[in-house]
């Protein structure tokens, strides 16, 4: 049986790339990005809406019914809002976190560009995301998209994840290196 080669999968792997192709097609990428990231914002910081988009429980007439409200609301362009209301018909609404992140992937090869997500112990200042991503830059051989978060679990240091790749400096990971060769010495 063939593997997708896409890091996305399945169902999102599909509609994630007719909405691109469709979006190419009528040159509105950076539209439909843009307005897919406001619906990815929405399902990360609102409990309510994310319970509802991941929830089997809602008929296809109630997910369709909201999703349009939220559309005549919104205002999307003609091409989101309509994928969106198709989602919802077709109750496919479980996977809209990764046909967004599907999307965005997509949106960032065709402009020759590597998305690397960011964790680190504190906000990064404006110098240090520069460099970081300059340094990025140099390893992928792309120009690199960062998408950073704040974990401060992680005590200091980076998470970096590039593709399929994870370089992890941080220092918990350090740590608990150390300890475990403490134990293996005894």
């Amino acid at each position: 049986m063939a593997q997708s080669s896409s890091p996305v999968s399945g169902v999102a792997e599909r509609y994630a790339l007719s909405l691109f192709e469709l979006a190419r097609d009528e040159g509105q990428i950076d539209t439909v990005e843009s307005e897919l990231n406001q619906f990815a914002r929405l399902i990360e910081e609102d409990a309510d809406f994310r319970h509802f988009v991941t929830s089997p429980l809602h008929s296809s007439e109630s997910q369709v019914a909201a999703v349009s409200a939220i559309v005549n609301e919104v205002r999307p362009s003609p091409l989101t809002g309509n994928f969106l209301k198709v989602v919802a018909a077709n109750r496919r609404l479980f996977a809209l976190s990764g046909m967004i992140r599907g999307f965005r992937q997509m949106a960032a090869a065709h402009r020759g560009e590597v998305e690397a997500e960011v964790t680190s112990a504190h906000a990064l200042d404006d110098d240090q995301r520069r460099q970081l991503a300059e340094t990025l830059g140099s390893y992928a051989k792309k120009t690199v998209t960062m998408r950073e978060s704040v974990d401060p679990a992680i005590l200091g240091g980076l998470i970096v994840k590039i593709g399929s790749r994870q370089i992890d400096t941080s220092l918990r990971t350090k740590l608990n290196s150390l300890k475990l060769a403490l134990k293996e010495a005894r």
